[in-house]
């Protein structure tokens, strides 16, 4: 029967796994009162996070990034666009950016504080990595959030905002759901001519990738950002090989300023561009029709018969005394 409810149709395994985590723990607090009884959800296994199944790394070059800041800024308005042009120059997660208030912007010292993420409505007193961090805002991004404060101020003043958050809608609303931007974000970026669709995730890509390109230490850049080092190196450092140096100077240029033409700086592209189709996923990723979705849950599920632990949450939970927090892919190991 858990089995049966967990395995939801449509999804992947990060999100497989945050359902296995919520059904664990439900009944782990309701089998406190019952420890002589077996608790049926330590059977189920999680599913193991490979490498092939992590997202991959696609950021903007700063050609296509500035052209789509200018097209939603033109689209949607200063809100909204502001909005976009943010995250691009901060790498801030959006959850993060959504729960962002008044006081945690320091305009003398140029910083903002993470202390909160905003998720399904619900905004929580912590991050996802559970760790606040103060973010240093370049120019360009500072630029971006003055502007902010002075439309929140006329908002205001016209009787439009009663609340604190930073980014809200156009019509002074605070931003709760964050299918609002993304559905936004789509709509101008599928009408752009010669610039393949992201995610709005990939915003955050390039904002990390554009810092290890122009010199920034990784080290920096991971606390900056709320990643670990080990992610840092993995995922992003391939980005900082082969950088053209026009490039580069395109990218510290538009990270003190936008440009004069309302941020539509994307030169022609080159022939070949042009006759290549466009690339709808990354070159050494298998395709649906090679990888039909599995029934996670029911794959995964051993025979509840047996009783007992697994080696795999033995191991997790020697590692939860040692304090060592298990990483993604970390456990259940098969026995």
């Amino acid at each position: 029967m858990l089995a049966r409810i967990a395995d939801q149709p449509g999804w992947k395994k990060k999100t497989y796994n945050n359902a296995i985590s919520v059904l664990r723990r439900a009944f782990k607090y309701g089998f406190h009162d019952y420890p002589d009884r077996h608790n049926p959800a330590f059977a189920l296994k999680g599913a193991r996070i490979r490498r092939k199944d992590r997202t991959c790394i696609d950021p903007f070059s700063i050609h296509d990034a500035e052209a789509l800041i200018a097209a939603i800024h033109r689209d949607w308005g200063q809100a909204q666009g502001n909005y976009d042009e943010f995250r691009f120059f901060t790498g801030l997660r959006p959850s993060e950016q959504v729960a962002l208030r008044v006081s945690d912007f320091d305009p003398v010292h140029g910083t903002i504080s993470i202390t909160k993420a905003c998720a399904g409505g619900v905004t929580r007193d912590c991050t996802k990595t559970g760790q606040d961090r103060r973010v240093h805002l370049n120019p360009r991004a500072l630029q971006v959030l003055h502007r902010q404060v002075a439309l929140r101020e006329a908002l205001i003043s016209g009787g439009k905002i009663e609340h604190d958050f930073l980014f809200f809608k156009e019509n002074g609303e605070p931003i709760r759901n964050l299918q609002y931007a993304h559905s936004r974000w789509r709509r101008t970026l599928l009408r752009l001519p010669g610039i393949r669709y992201r995610r709005p995730y990939c915003a955050r890509h390039s904002s990390v990738s554009w810092n290890l390109m122009t010199g920034h230490s990784a080290l920096w850049v991971a606390k900056q950002r709320g990643h670990s080092i080990a992610t840092m190196l993995r995922a992003y450092a391939a980005w900082t090989e082969g950088s053209m140096e026009s490039d580069l100077d395109l990218i510290r240029a538009a990270l003190v300023s936008a440009p004069r033409n309302g941020g539509v700086t994307r030169s022609a592209p080159p022939e070949a561009d042009v006759q290549s189709p466009p690339i709808a996923r990354h070159p050494g990723s298998p395709t649906r029709e090679q990888f039909p979705r599995r029934n996670l849950a029911l794959d995964l599920a051993p025979a509840l018969g047996r009783g007992g632990l697994s080696s795999g949450f033995r191991r997790k939970i020697m590692a939860e005394r040692e304090g060592f927090e298990p990483s993604m892919g970390f456990w259940p190991i098969h026995p």
